[in-house]
């Protein structure tokens, strides 16, 4: 823990933490409306449960976050290639985020309108994603150029 607190300090410092949440929110504002988009059309349209829809939505949202980072905001860290085994560790990493954001939008729910709980728990995943995709998915200092 204390590595990975001196690492977000050193990069802090650097502004480079700064510059790829930027860069991670803007792929983010796309993949959101992709996962309200394909939310909405399950639970509403189809009908399908709350948690139902919400993990469905997220499934999508992740692959094409997945894409989009690994092309923009980690791109030198993973060389800009799709690779079967960072994209399953992102989504690994991600079910972390889709927990925090399931959890949050089940309780939020029962006290506020089904919409407005879904756009907190955006904001409480992102938190999460982002620290998850920094700090262990697309790690500074790794070998990017093997084929895995």
């Amino acid at each position: 823990m204390k590595h990975l607190l001196d690492r977000l300090v050193a990069a802090w410092h650097r502004r480079e933490l700064a510059l790829k949440a930027i860069s991670f929110a803007l792929v983010g504002v796309i993949n959101t409306l992709i996962d309200l988009g394909v939310f909405l059309l399950a639970y509403n349209w189809i009908g399908l449960p709350l948690v139902v829809s919400n993990v469905f939505a997220w499934a999508v949202a992740v692959s094409c976050s997945y894409t989009m980072n690994t092309f923009t905001t980690f791109g030198p860290e993973s060389g800009r290639k799709l690779r079967l085994r960072d994209y399953l560790t992102f989504v690994a990493s991600g079910i972390a985020g889709v927990i925090a954001a399931t959890t949050t939008l089940a309780v939020l729910s029962l006290y506020l309108p089904v919409l407005t709980a879904k756009l907190i728990s955006i904001l409480v995943s992102f938190v999460v994603n982002f620290s998850m995709s920094h700090f262990v998915v697309f790690r500074h200092g790794r070998d990017n150029g093997a084929a895995r």
